[in-house]
């Protein structure tokens, strides 16, 4: 367990506190920036459980390097945590859109991207995320999109996203086990029913082939064929 100004970091629900710790000092260290951010989120109440964890960041900027993602898409920025991780793993030229319809939030995030050298590299735009995806060209463009969004809209989301992500590009899509609620008949609220809808869609896309990950809350991998 790793205190982040004096709070504990984001992590999974499959780890408890002694196994989690373990994995992050043999992880990509969590830098000043970085940690000041995961304090500042977790000062926000239980809202800050929307952040991701810290190895779920390191394992997203280890895709964009190995993939040479250089246009990346994300939908749903909150603070700025997941937008940091990618943004700094990009190539000085590479961009980054990301798309929320919080002020507030992304006022947090906006400090931290200034912060780490980045903000260059990102393009914030504050509207329904439906609304800016459609407005984009259908075509191509993306090497990598990140769904972190409202659950009842995720298939919505990769419908948008799909055409315009380039053959052999990612899509990563986070929370899919939504803490075990998946696997668990007694749950039907509409994110869980959502997230599990989307998860046959996409085992069923023959479009993409895809793996469900068990880091953090749950982040599928989906490659366009």
């Amino acid at each position: 367990m790793l205190p982040y100004g004096g709070q504990v970091s984001p992590k999974s629900f499959l780890l408890d506190d002694t196994l989690h710790g373990y994995l992050l000092a043999h992880s990509a260290p969590v830098d000043e920036v970085a940690a000041d951010l995961i304090a500042e989120t977790a000062a926000l109440g239980d809202i800050s459980g929307m952040q991701i964890a810290p190895e779920q960041g390191a394992l997203m900027a280890l895709l964009v390097a190995a993939t040479g993602a250089r246009d990346i898409v994300e939908v749903g920025t909150f603070t700025g945590f997941s937008a940091l991780c990618l943004a700094r793993a990009l190539p000085a030229d590479g961009r980054l859109l990301c798309l929320d319809v919080s002020e507030e939030w992304t006022s947090i995030a906006r400090r931290a991207w200034d912060r780490a050298g980045v903000a260059d590299k990102i393009d914030l735009r504050i509207a329904p995320a439906l609304d800016s995806l459609r407005a984009l060209p259908r075509t191509e463009r993306f090497d990598m999109a990140f769904i972190d969004a409202d659950k009842p809209n995720y298939a919505a989301y990769y419908a948008e996203l799909l055409p315009r992500v380039r053959t052999n590009g990612l899509i990563l899509v986070d929370n899919v086990l939504w803490s075990g609620a998946v696997v668990d008949p007694a749950r039907e609220d509409k994110n869980t029913v959502a997230i599990r809808e989307f998860n046959d869609l996409v085992a069923a896309d023959e479009r993409v082939e895809s793996t469900i990950l068990t880091v953090a809350d749950g982040l599928t991998l989906i490659r366009k064929r």
